[in-house]
């Protein structure tokens, strides 16, 4: 059975989807804005205004702590919003958690420092934090859902699809930082907080976009078959908790060197190495540029060749790439330096391009959002939040980066033992419940 709304057949279906895929791009890249933009901003300056100690160390690891606050939320934001995604559709949830995002990133731009308030900035800080990765806990899996569902059901180009929700984190990254490099210049109290502020703007566009979308084909089938499931986090675990687990750690060795590189690359590039922080800056915005051609490319080489094939191949890149990358820094050659952040991007965008539609193909439609949130969510807790705490330690500990290059291997390790045991559903109906029917591939 197919959807049989009659403004949703031929050329109005393709103008849904072209809608849906952009409303899905534009959606990440607002709510990724936000969530880097703490990221750096926490990297950077908020230890010294929120969090003076003596000690530097102490100062940042606190800052970072607060930035771990928004992935240790990530999860909870996945079982509200999977719940409520899987219940009453895709569309009005994402409306929820791009304006949570707007709200919580433009009262960040608000909170008096230290100096003003004492330690209750800090505290205001992590309620805010929290709140952005609730709300990005709940977007992706819609996002990604919004856009893969409006293409065919079986076949076409899911993978294409499912990438441009991803494509939203290069944007974000790019945005985020060049904000700050432009405002923060330009007053010491109000510099840094107008990219903040900025967020509520750029929440107006995306929910002004989102309106526009009409609720996914697939999501309607289940309700016109009564199929929508009273309580869909429940019974995802209860069904699918291998596929959960084995998603968090499919991401292991995409999610902790990406937060290495765009985030622990601002300190150790600037204290460790001696750069300029501008020049950091421009290093990291180049490499952004370069994933907004890559993340979609990986996304469509995944319709060609499968999911599971092409993540295990980026996967094994990224532990070879772990002993090149921390060398090349260490040369403190600016040419040399600026290759290793550049090359990065599209390492890490082998994983990254076909993620998404991985890890949502792993879940029948009914459960789809819900599973999908949860897999991808849990691994913000393991890998991506504390990647640039732990780097901070293993380098403070051992006084050398091969260390980190150590973990990073690692990390890249547990990705591959996961894609090896998740099943590819790259042929699958994804219309169709795969309770219903026996797999067609795995």
């Amino acid at each position: 059975m197919t959807d049989q709304r009659p403004d949703t057949t031929g050329e109005q279906n393709r103008r849904q989807l072209v809608r849906a895929v952009i409303a899905s791009a534009v959606g990440t890249s607002v709510e990724w804005y936000d969530f880097f933009l703490y990221g750096f901003a926490a990297s950077t300056i908020f230890a010294e205004l929120f969090f003076p100690t003596s000690d530097p160390t102490t100062g940042l690891l606190l800052a970072l702590g607060t930035y771990f606050g928004g992935f240790a939320a990530r999860p909870i934001g996945a079982a509200i919003f999977g719940h409520y995604g899987d219940r009453i559709g895709r569309k009005a949830t994402l409306i929820i958690t791009l304006l949570t995002m707007g709200v919580a990133t433009a009262l960040v731009g608000l909170v008096p420092t230290y100096e003003q308030i004492g330690i209750w900035g800090g505290i205001l800080l992590t309620l805010l934090r929290l709140l952005q990765g609730i709300s990005v806990g709940g977007e992706w899996g819609g996002s990604v859902l919004l856009a893969t569902e409006w293409g065919k059901s079986q076949g076409g180009r899911r993978g294409f699809l499912g990438s441009w929700p991803q494509f939203g984190v290069p944007v974000g990254l790019v945005l985020g930082y060049a904000a700050l490099q432009v405002f923060q210049p330009l007053d010491p109290y109000w510099g840094w907080r107008i990219p903040f502020l900025l967020s509520i703007v750029m929440a107006g566009v995306g929910l002004y976009i989102r309106l526009g979308i009409l609720e996914t084909p697939v999501f309607t089938k289940l309700l016109a078959e009564n199929k929508v499931e009273r309580v869909p986090v429940r019974e995802v675990i209860v069904r699918n908790w291998r596929e959960i687990v084995l998603s968090a750690l499919l991401r292991t060795g995409q999610q902790a060197p990406f937060y290495i590189f765009t985030v622990f690359i601002l300190t150790y590039a600037t204290r460790t190495l001696g750069f300029e922080a501008g020049d950091v800056y421009l290093y990291v915005i180049v490499a952004g540029v370069v994933s907004l051609f890559t993340v979609p490319f990986w996304g469509y080489i995944s319709d060609l060749v499968g999911r599971r094939r092409l993540y295990i191949v980026g996967a094994a890149a990224m532990v070879g790439w772990s002993f090149i990358y921390w060398p090349l820094l260490d040369t403190r050659v600016p040419a040399l330096v600026f290759l290793a952040i550049v090359l990065a991007a599209p390492i890490h965008d082998i994983q990254y391009g076909p993620q998404a539609t991985f890890i949502a193909e792993s879940f029948t439609g009914r459960l789809r959002y819900s599973g999908a949130s949860l897999g991808y969510q849990l691994a913000s807790v393991t890998a991506g939040g504390p990647a640039p705490l732990i780097a901070v330690w293993l380098y403070a500990t051992y006084q050398s980066s091969f260390a980190i290059a150590v973990y990073m291997a690692i990390c890249g390790l547990i990705s591959i033992a996961a894609a090896f045991a998740l099943k590819d559903r790259s042929q699958n109906d994804y219309a169709v419940e795969y309770d219903e029917v026996r797999p067609t591939s795995g």
